[in-house]
């Protein structure tokens, strides 16, 4: 395996005379190829962890992808977005570039005819099966065992990606909790994944999935074949089975990925964010038994133990200390210093309250376990943490008596 830094951006800027400073990347990802036995040959992946995924133990849902050459570094930055704003968990993307697009993403071998009747030949078309086996059988466990990875994950594909991803999804429902499929091309071999979703979903009784389908103004196949399989979604009865089927008809087969993906992560996490003041953006989170009560509905839903985020809790407590009410801000800290003890920033918010509640040498304890962990970790806010201690260490000595 070899891997490398992925879209490195830096930043430079020369005025004049002045020479410009020192440029740092801004690291996106890496690329990593791997030797696939299945498809026998070597593939490039593009793989994103989360922020700070280096100084944490967390573990994170999975978005998978094709088309990562086009498709990766706006997925990366809507999941990104949609985490930071509490409304989907920091998650690992995996986009999987091509070789043979053709081949990989299409069901069957078949030309394709066109709705002004011409005919497209696809002599390599049919391998979806197999790149199934290779995401099922070496992809996944591959990723699962070098990444911290939660039991969860998204499969995204567009066009003839999004026909792979339709197939994936009534194949192997067991592969993926979620699938978002863009654009796919269901009228594909006389819509023949059509006729598959017919029976699929007339022999089940519950699916514990989520399915989020979407076209933009494509022309009237793509629009017979969408709103098609957009019916049998609508028949669907089956218990936990959630679906959404939605038109951008103001975008195209390309521009419709971004606004598809944004919905999509937005439809499978619906109800991660905890209610909001309307106004001031506060978490009206309530107690930290509401909060645990709230992520025990979505680990239910989901399948899998949902553990509220470091910054989500801190933040809640870091809203209680602004209104001095620090009994409510102690419950929170002292909930994250439990769930996250190896971070350096659930101590010094800990000693942050515990230093307002007048209880400096615990403050000091906590201010020094921050500095102490910032350091081993490399933080960046290791000078915060060093200052928050050193500056009430200071004053704790002037207060003592002299001697």
């Amino acid at each position: 395996m070899r891997r490398t830094v992925l879209l490195s951006i830096a930043f430079g800027l020369v005025l004049g005379a002045f020479v410009a400073p020192a440029a740092t990347p801004i690291v996106v990802g890496e690329t990593l190829r791997i030797s696939s036995t299945i498809l026998g040959e070597e593939r490039t992946l593009f793989v994103a962890t989360p922020p700070g995924y280096e100084r944490t133990k967390q573990r994170h849902p999975v978005v998978y992808l094709t088309d990562a050459e086009t498709q990766f570094l706006h997925t990366k930055a809507t999941v990104d977005f949609l985490a930071r704003n509490g409304l989907m968990p920091h998650a690992i993307v995996v986009g999987v570039t091509n070789t043979d697009r053709s081949r990989d993403l299409t069901p069957t071998r078949a030309d394709f005819i066109g709705a002004d009747g011409q005919r497209l030949r696809f002599p390599t078309s049919g391998g979806a099966d197999r790149f199934l086996d290779f995401f099922e059988k070496e992809l996944t466990p591959w990723v699962d065992a070098n990444y911290r990875t939660e039991p969860f994950r998204v499969f995204c594909g567009h066009s003839f990606g999004g026909l792979f991803a339709v197939h994936a999804f009534l194949g192997r429902p067991d592969l993926f909790n979620a699938v978002i499929a863009v654009s796919p091309v269901y009228e594909w071999d006389d819509g023949f994944e059509i006729k598959r979703g017919e029976a699929f979903f007339a022999g089940r009784k519950a699916l514990k999935r989520t399915f989020f389908t979407t076209l933009g103004s494509e022309g009237a196949g793509m629009q017979r074949g969408f709103d098609a399989f957009r019916k049998i979604l609508a028949k669907s009865r089956l218990d936990g089975f959630r679906w959404g089927a939605v038109a951008f008809p103001e975008d195209d087969h390309g521009s419709v990925v971004l606004r598809s993906h944004d919905a999509g992560f937005r439809k499978i996490f619906e109800g991660w964010q905890l209610p909001r003041h309307p106004f001031t953006g506060d978490i009206a989170a309530g107690s930290l038994a509401d909060v645990k009560t709230h992520f025990a509905g979505l680990s239910e839903r989901l399948g899998w133990a949902v553990v509220p985020s470091e910054a989500l809790i801190n933040r809640i407590g870091k809203q209680a200390l602004a209104k001095k009410d620090v009994a409510r801000a102690f419950e929170f800290f002292r909930y994250n210093v439990a769930t996250f003890p190896d971070s350096p920033n659930v101590h010094d918010s800990l000693g942050e309250a515990l230093e307002k509640a007048g209880k400096p040498d615990e403050a000091l304890a906590s201010y020094a376990k921050a500095a102490e962990l910032g350091e081993a970790s490399g933080d960046p806010n290791l000078g915060v943490f060093r200052k928050n201690a050193d500056r009430l260490r200071e004053e704790m000595a002037k207060t003592q008596p002299t001697k």
